[in-house]
């Protein structure tokens, strides 16, 4: 696992779901248990695969609220 950086903050902030039943829903409001089904079946490659390994992180340790919360200059 890597540690997100301030840029991948800011995209789980909010970069939308691409693809599927919650296409258009930012990343960090993707429920939890679709998150951790992700996790656990088949991540997609490249970026948006490693998004969702720190959001999956976030999500079961219950830090989404500190995401929501967080101010980019």
């Amino acid at each position: 696992m890597s540690t997100p950086n301030s840029n991948s903050l800011m995209k789980l902030k909010n970069l939308p779901m691409p693809y599927g039943k919650y296409k258009g829903l930012k990343l960090i409001d993707l429920p939890e248990p679709y998150v951790i089904w992700l996790y656990e079946n088949n991540l997609p490659k490249g970026e948006l695969g490693q998004l969702l390994s720190e959001l999956y992180e976030i999500k079961v340790n219950g830090l989404e609220s500190l995401i929501r919360n967080l101010k980019f200059d």
